[in-house]
């Protein structure tokens, strides 16, 4: 399915799919040209599914680079040469786990030599249950933040990737309600180049908030907590961006239907967001929300909740920075059952598209010159 707006908000539109018991599972993607996965191997997972999705109107050639703890080097599926073809306003499944065998952790990047994609991962205990998608991550960077870890109890495992072949020197830090600090086993760590790896964090059990990665190289990670959709091999928080002008989570389960809590971290600076809730029949628009404020180098655990004396059992949530703000990240944690079902980022909704300021550039004057 592909859902398409048009009109002065569209580039603010939040689509999100649910799963069984109409629990959120995941976040629509948008078209593009670079998309990383990460999560448990095939010994966790007996079904590994690469979804492509092709909605424009012009071929695609996609490649997919994979990262194991048992290979040596990313072996491809498909190259520059030979890649995978999607044609226009078509779909294409590829079946990974016989390329991932024996594995217990996996990266995937998948990238276009031609046109866009839309790339989405299933992963699955079995064919006839549910699963997992694992949500796309952030590329790889020498400092990643992680928001939304749950305040439920039970193990912390962090994947990391290592893309390139430099060896990386690994630092983890907690971004906690009672502030920041290096939890046991996040310092001191050594990841060869080319490689995943599981780190466990026993400490940061029952700990809300979100931890930030330090790295020398540029890596991949997700935190992996107990729950998940029906046949996954957990709940999977990802690394990812600010909120920039407003965050939208468009599904937010209430009462029976499960609940929302809103994790909010601020890794530097002090931030001040703006919360408000809608329905589809009560407008976010002119309510005055919830104030809230992140001190600085701490987290906030937000429940979320409908408009007052609304009885829907799904609502939207809108997160908005106010002015004066330092960065904040957001995670969106649905709960059903006791179960944590789905960690999902707070991405940006952005209504508009900032651009770099434009500055005088010697060089370019120079070469202006030469060409006059």
């Amino acid at each position: 399915m592909a859902v398409s707006a048009s009109g002065a908000m569209a580039q603010g539109l939040e689509v999100e799919q649910t799963g069984p018991g109409g629990v959120v599972a995941s976040q629509c993607g948008t078209p593009g040209t670079d998309f990383w996965f990460l999560g448990p191997g095939q010994q966790s997972a007996g079904v590994i599914d690469l979804y492509l999705m092709n909605a424009g109107s012009t071929p695609a050639d996609a490649q997919v680079s994979l990262l194991t703890d048992v290979t040596k080097g990313p072996p491809l599926l498909g190259n520059s040469d030979n890649g995978i073809a999607v044609p226009p306003h078509s779909m294409v499944v590829q079946s990974l786990v016989k390329l991932l065998q024996s594995s217990q952790v996996i990266a995937l990047n998948v990238t276009t030599s031609s046109g866009q994609v839309v790339a989405a991962v299933r992963e699955s205990r079995s064919a006839s249950s549910y699963g997992s998608w694992l949500p796309a991550t952030q590329a790889p960077a020498r400092k990643l933040v992680i928001p939304g870890l749950p305040s439920v109890s039970g193990t912390r495992d962090l994947y990391v990737g290592v893309p390139g072949t430099a060896s990386a020197q690994v630092k983890i830090t907690a971004v906690t309600p009672k502030g920041s600090y290096q939890p046991t086993g996040g310092t001191g760590i050594d990841l060869l180049g080319d490689s995943t790896t599981s780190i466990p964090l026993p400490a940061l059990a029952g700990v809300a908030g979100a931890i930030t990665i330090s790295s020398s190289v540029p890596v991949v990670a997700v935190l992996r907590v107990p729950g998940g959709q029906p046949g996954s091999a957990g709940a999977f928080a990802v690394s990812g961006a600010p909120i920039e002008e407003q965050g939208v989570l468009a599904a937010n389960p209430a009462r029976s239907a499960g609940s929302t809590d809103l994790v909010l971290s601020a890794p530097g600076k002090a931030a001040t967001v703006r919360i408000t809730s809608a329905t589809d029949s009560v407008s976010a628009t002119g309510q005055s929300g919830r104030v809230v404020q992140i001190g600085a180098r701490s987290s906030v655990l937000i429940a979320g909740a409908p408009p007052a004396g609304s009885h829907a059992d799904q609502f939207a949530i809108v997160v908005t920075p106010l002015r004066g703000s330092g960065p904040v990240y957001g995670g969106q944690v649905i709960t059903s059952g006791q179960n944590v079902r789905s960690i999902l980022p707070v991405s940006s909704a952005l209504t508009w598209i900032p651009l770099p300021s434009v500055q005088e550039s010697l060089t370019a004057i120079l070469a202006g010159e030469k060409s006059g």
